[in-house]
């Protein structure tokens, strides 16, 4: 299984960009998929989460400004993240549980930076 984030970049204080991660098996598989980031020196820390069940947690920072979704058809989960601040400077992981198995997964970072 295989997970791979993309659609980071630099974008000015108040923009928007939206992140995409596309696996390599039905996301069905997990029970709970994920955004993660980290800033150097600093632990990763979770952004939001999406349950199989389709509930979803943020992380205070984040909340009425980033959406998590996911599509199925696509095998993708998105993080549409507006009114980007410079705090939100980091590179993203996409995560993915599968419960069945009890395995983690990780994609690649990408590196979302905000900056005027």
């Amino acid at each position: 299984v295989q997970l791979q984030a993309f659609g980071g970049g630099l974008v000015e204080p108040g923009g928007s960009l939206r992140l995409s991660c596309t696996a390599s098996t039905r996301l069905e598989r997990f029970n709970i998929m994920g955004w993660y980031r980290q800033t150097p020196g600093k632990q990763r820390e979770m952004v939001a989460t999406i349950r199989y069940s389709g509930d979803r947690n943020y992380v205070d920072p984040v909340k009425g400004r980033f959406t998590i979704s996911i599509d199925n058809a696509k095998n993708t989960m998105y993080l549409q993240m507006d009114s980007l601040k410079p705090e939100d400077t980091a590179v993203y992981y996409c995560y993915g549980h599968d419960g069945l198995v009890s395995r983690h997964y990780w994609g690649q970072g990408t590196q979302v930076t905000v900056s005027s």
